[in-house]
C-alpha cells in the first residue's frame, strides 16, 4: 500500500476555475485533485485531497495527517496570513509540511506577503500555478523516501 500524504485547500479554493482565473487559473479544485492522485502513484503515495472554507477542519486535519501520513502539501489561502493556530498545528505534528500557492504571493497586495505558518513548515512554493501542486509533492517525495 502506498504511504499517504494529505493535500490540504483552504478557504475559497472549492471556487478554482471561475473565482478570478487571470490570477489563479482555469484549473478547477477537481482538475487538481486529479492531477495530484496521478503524480502521487507515480511518486508511490496514496493522496488525501482535502478542502474546507473552516480553519477547525484544516486544524483536525493536520493533527490526523500528523498521525497517519508521511507529510503533507498544503494551500491554506487565506489563512497563511492570519492563522497561528494553522501555525501552532503544524508546530505540533513531525510529519514534513510543504505550503504551495497557485498564485506568486510576492507579487501581490501586500498583506499577502506575510505567511503565518512559513516559519512552521519545510519550504514554501509559489506562483506556479496548478503546478505548485505536483512542485510540492516532489519536494515532499525527496524529504520523505
Amino acid at each position: 500500500m502506498a504511504s499517504p500524504l494529505f493535500v490540504l485547500n483552504g478557504p475559497n479554493l472549492n471556487a478554482l476555475g471561475k473565482r478570478e482565473p487571470g490570477i489563479y487559473g482555469g484549473h478547477t479544485l477537481a482538475d487538481i485533485e486529479a492531477l495530484c492522485t496521478a503524480e502521487g502513484e507515480k511518486l508511490g503515495f496514496a493522496v488525501d485531497f482535502r478542502q474546507s472554507n473552516h480553519e477547525g477542519d484544516l486544524v483536525d486535519w493536520i493533527h490526523e495527517a500528523g498521525d497517519t501520513a508521511v507529510g503533507i502539501a498544503i494551500n491554506a489561502g487565506a489563512y497563511t496570513h492570519t492563522s497561528i493556530a494553522l501555525h501552532d498545528a503544524i508546530r505540533a505534528i513531525k510529519i514534513p509540511v510543504v505550503e504551495l500557492h497557485l498564485s506568486n504571493v510576492h507579487a501581490r497586495e501586500e498583506f499577502r506577503h506575510k505567511s503565518m505558518i512559513a516559519p512552521a513548515v519545510k519550504g514554501v512554493i509559489c506562483g506556479f500555478g496548478a503546478h505548485s501542486y505536483i512542485l510540492a509533492l516532489h519536494a515532499l517525495s525527496s524529504i520523505t523516501k
